[in-house]
Protein backbone atom coordinates (compact mmCIF):
# COMPACT_ATOMS: atom_id res chain seq x y z
CA UNK A 1 0.00 0.00 0.00
CA UNK A 2 1.61 3.07 -1.28
CA UNK A 3 1.52 6.23 0.99
CA UNK A 4 2.97 9.60 1.85
CA UNK A 5 2.98 11.95 5.09
CA UNK A 6 4.37 15.02 5.23
CA UNK A 7 4.57 17.64 7.98
CA UNK A 8 5.94 18.98 11.58
CA UNK A 9 7.44 15.90 13.85
CA UNK A 10 8.70 15.88 16.95
CA UNK A 11 10.13 13.24 19.16
CA UNK A 12 9.98 13.55 22.92
CA UNK A 13 11.50 11.20 25.79
CA UNK A 14 13.05 11.28 28.68
CA UNK A 15 16.69 11.70 27.97
CA UNK A 16 18.80 14.60 28.19
CA UNK A 17 18.85 16.80 25.21
CA UNK A 18 20.62 14.85 22.08
CA UNK A 19 19.06 11.37 22.68
CA UNK A 20 21.35 8.49 23.34
CA UNK A 21 19.33 6.18 20.83
CA UNK A 22 20.43 8.55 17.77
CA UNK A 23 23.76 7.62 18.03
CA UNK A 24 22.93 3.78 19.40
CA UNK A 25 23.69 3.65 22.78
CA UNK A 26 21.50 3.01 25.44
CA UNK A 27 18.88 5.40 27.26
CA UNK A 28 20.38 7.99 29.45
CA UNK A 29 18.41 7.15 32.43
CA UNK A 30 17.80 3.51 32.27
CA UNK A 31 14.07 3.22 31.21
CA UNK A 32 12.87 5.56 27.11
CA UNK A 33 9.67 7.24 27.77
CA UNK A 34 8.03 10.57 26.13
CA UNK A 35 5.89 10.69 23.45
CA UNK A 36 6.03 11.69 19.45
CA UNK A 37 3.50 13.17 17.19
CA UNK A 38 2.80 14.70 13.78
CA UNK A 39 0.80 17.35 12.55
CA UNK A 40 0.66 16.47 9.12
CA UNK A 41 0.30 18.84 6.39
CA UNK A 42 -0.32 16.82 3.42
CA UNK A 43 0.00 13.28 2.11
CA UNK A 44 -2.78 10.39 1.39
CA UNK A 45 -3.31 6.70 2.22
CA UNK A 46 -5.12 4.41 -0.49
CA UNK A 47 -6.97 7.64 -1.65
CA UNK A 48 -7.34 9.18 1.62
CA UNK A 49 -5.95 12.76 2.02
CA UNK A 50 -4.26 13.08 5.66
CA UNK A 51 -3.69 16.85 5.57
CA UNK A 52 -5.08 18.23 8.81
CA UNK A 53 -4.68 14.93 10.56
CA UNK A 54 -2.69 14.86 13.77
CA UNK A 55 -1.60 12.36 15.86
CA UNK A 56 1.15 11.28 18.97
CA UNK A 57 1.74 8.05 20.53
CA UNK A 58 3.32 7.59 24.40
CA UNK A 59 5.84 5.23 24.60
CA UNK A 60 8.04 3.29 27.43
CA UNK A 61 10.16 0.66 26.95
CA UNK A 62 12.32 -0.89 29.68
CA UNK A 63 15.69 -0.09 28.55
CA UNK A 64 17.64 0.20 25.74
CA UNK A 65 14.88 0.14 22.65
CA UNK A 66 16.37 -2.62 20.30
CA UNK A 67 16.15 -4.88 23.74
CA UNK A 68 12.08 -4.91 22.53
CA UNK A 69 9.36 -4.70 25.23
CA UNK A 70 7.96 -1.65 24.76
CA UNK A 71 4.87 -0.81 25.20
CA UNK A 72 2.78 2.33 23.29
CA UNK A 73 -0.45 4.31 23.65
CA UNK A 74 -1.71 6.11 20.33
CA UNK A 75 -3.69 9.17 20.34
CA UNK A 76 -5.65 10.72 17.24
CA UNK A 77 -7.21 14.28 17.03
CA UNK A 78 -10.79 14.11 17.58
CA UNK A 79 -11.41 16.69 14.27
CA UNK A 80 -9.65 14.04 11.89
CA UNK A 81 -12.74 12.01 9.74
CA UNK A 82 -12.74 8.45 10.27
CA UNK A 83 -11.01 7.49 7.25
CA UNK A 84 -8.21 9.50 8.48
CA UNK A 85 -8.49 7.39 11.68
CA UNK A 86 -8.11 4.25 9.93
CA UNK A 87 -5.22 5.43 7.67
CA UNK A 88 -3.26 7.06 10.49
CA UNK A 89 -4.27 3.53 12.51
CA UNK A 90 -2.66 1.67 9.73
CA UNK A 91 0.69 3.45 9.23
CA UNK A 92 1.38 3.64 12.96
CA UNK A 93 0.77 -0.45 12.69
CA UNK A 94 4.16 -0.59 10.31
CA UNK A 95 1.81 -3.27 8.47
CA UNK A 96 1.57 -0.78 5.73
CA UNK A 97 5.64 -0.37 4.99
CA UNK A 98 7.89 2.28 6.18
CA UNK A 99 10.65 1.35 7.69
CA UNK A 100 10.52 3.31 10.77
CA UNK A 101 7.05 2.17 11.49
CA UNK A 102 7.97 -1.79 10.81
CA UNK A 103 11.03 -1.32 13.23
CA UNK A 104 9.19 0.60 15.89
CA UNK A 105 6.29 -2.46 15.63
CA UNK A 106 9.25 -5.13 16.02
CA UNK A 107 10.27 -4.10 19.45
CA UNK A 108 6.81 -3.48 20.69
CA UNK A 109 5.01 -5.80 23.10
CA UNK A 110 1.80 -3.91 23.95
CA UNK A 111 -0.35 -1.18 21.90
CA UNK A 112 -3.17 -0.14 23.94
CA UNK A 113 -6.25 1.53 23.00
CA UNK A 114 -6.11 4.48 20.97
CA UNK A 115 -7.38 7.85 22.67
CA UNK A 116 -9.64 10.17 20.49
CA UNK A 117 -8.52 13.73 21.71
CA UNK A 118 -8.05 17.08 21.23
CA UNK A 119 -5.04 17.76 19.89
CA UNK A 120 -3.38 20.96 20.02
CA UNK A 121 -0.02 21.50 17.95
CA UNK A 122 1.66 24.54 18.69
CA UNK A 123 4.97 25.59 17.00
CA UNK A 124 6.72 28.50 16.11
CA UNK A 125 10.27 28.06 14.88
CA UNK A 126 12.17 26.17 17.36
CA UNK A 127 9.75 26.67 20.36
CA UNK A 128 6.25 24.52 20.85
CA UNK A 129 3.82 23.57 22.66
CA UNK A 130 1.81 20.18 22.05
CA UNK A 131 -1.56 19.17 24.10
CA UNK A 132 -3.39 16.13 23.85
CA UNK A 133 -6.36 16.59 25.65
CA UNK A 134 -6.01 16.64 29.54
CA UNK A 135 -3.61 13.98 29.90
CA UNK A 136 -0.19 15.26 28.03
CA UNK A 137 1.48 18.26 26.90
CA UNK A 138 5.22 18.71 25.83
CA UNK A 139 6.46 22.28 26.00
CA UNK A 140 9.85 22.64 24.01
CA UNK A 141 12.67 25.55 23.11
CA UNK A 142 15.94 26.06 22.31
CA UNK A 143 18.56 25.01 24.52
CA UNK A 144 20.18 27.36 26.16
CA UNK A 145 23.98 27.96 27.07
CA UNK A 146 24.41 28.30 30.78
CA UNK A 147 26.86 30.74 31.34
CA UNK A 148 25.34 33.31 28.72
CA UNK A 149 21.92 32.08 28.74
CA UNK A 150 22.02 32.34 24.92
CA UNK A 151 20.15 30.11 23.05
CA UNK A 152 22.31 27.80 21.30
CA UNK A 153 21.42 25.85 17.50
CA UNK A 154 22.10 21.91 18.03
CA UNK A 155 21.15 19.73 15.05
CA UNK A 156 22.00 16.11 14.30
CA UNK A 157 22.18 14.48 11.02
CA UNK A 158 21.37 11.14 10.15
CA UNK A 159 21.64 10.95 6.25
CA UNK A 160 19.60 7.46 5.28
CA UNK A 161 18.39 7.27 8.86
CA UNK A 162 14.69 5.79 9.69
CA UNK A 163 13.31 8.29 11.44
CA UNK A 164 13.53 11.56 10.49
CA UNK A 165 13.01 13.15 6.99
CA UNK A 166 14.54 12.18 3.63
CA UNK A 167 17.67 13.20 2.47
CA UNK A 168 20.35 15.04 5.07
CA UNK A 169 18.28 13.32 7.78
CA UNK A 170 18.27 16.53 10.07
CA UNK A 171 16.26 17.43 13.40
CA UNK A 172 17.00 20.47 15.51
CA UNK A 173 17.98 18.78 19.18
CA UNK A 174 15.74 20.87 21.93
CA UNK A 175 14.72 20.58 25.31
CA UNK A 176 11.46 19.91 27.00
CA UNK A 177 10.65 22.17 29.92
CA UNK A 178 7.41 20.22 30.64
CA UNK A 179 6.88 16.78 29.08
CA UNK A 180 4.30 14.94 31.13
CA UNK A 181 1.93 12.38 31.02
CA UNK A 182 -1.21 11.44 33.55
CA UNK A 183 -2.49 8.49 31.12
CA UNK A 184 -2.18 5.05 31.52
CA UNK A 185 1.56 5.46 30.32
CA UNK A 186 2.48 7.79 33.05
CA UNK A 187 5.61 9.97 32.90
CA UNK A 188 6.42 13.75 34.42
CA UNK A 189 9.96 14.87 33.23
CA UNK A 190 11.91 18.22 32.63
CA UNK A 191 14.68 19.23 31.07
CA UNK A 192 14.47 16.88 29.21
CA UNK A 193 15.08 15.79 25.09
CA UNK A 194 13.05 16.95 21.99
CA UNK A 195 13.97 15.91 18.12
CA UNK A 196 12.14 18.58 16.31
CA UNK A 197 11.56 18.18 12.08
CA UNK A 198 9.71 20.74 10.77
CA UNK A 199 9.27 19.54 7.18
CA UNK A 200 9.18 16.01 8.08
CA UNK A 201 8.69 13.28 4.94
CA UNK A 202 7.69 9.65 5.61
CA UNK A 203 6.76 7.34 3.46
CA UNK A 204 5.73 3.86 2.22
CA UNK A 205 9.13 3.69 0.58
CA UNK A 206 11.55 4.23 2.92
Amino acid sequence: MAWSMKGTYFKSCNCDPGCPCDFMSPPTHGPCEGFIGMQVDGGDFDGVALAGSKWCVAFHWPGPLHEGSGTLKPYLDASMSPEQMDAIGKILSGQHGGSWFEVVASIVTEVKDPGIVPIDFEVDGRTGTIKVGETMENSFAPIKNPVTGDEETVRVAIPGGLEYSRGDGLAEILASSTLRSTDEIAFDHTGSHTSLVSAQDWGSDR
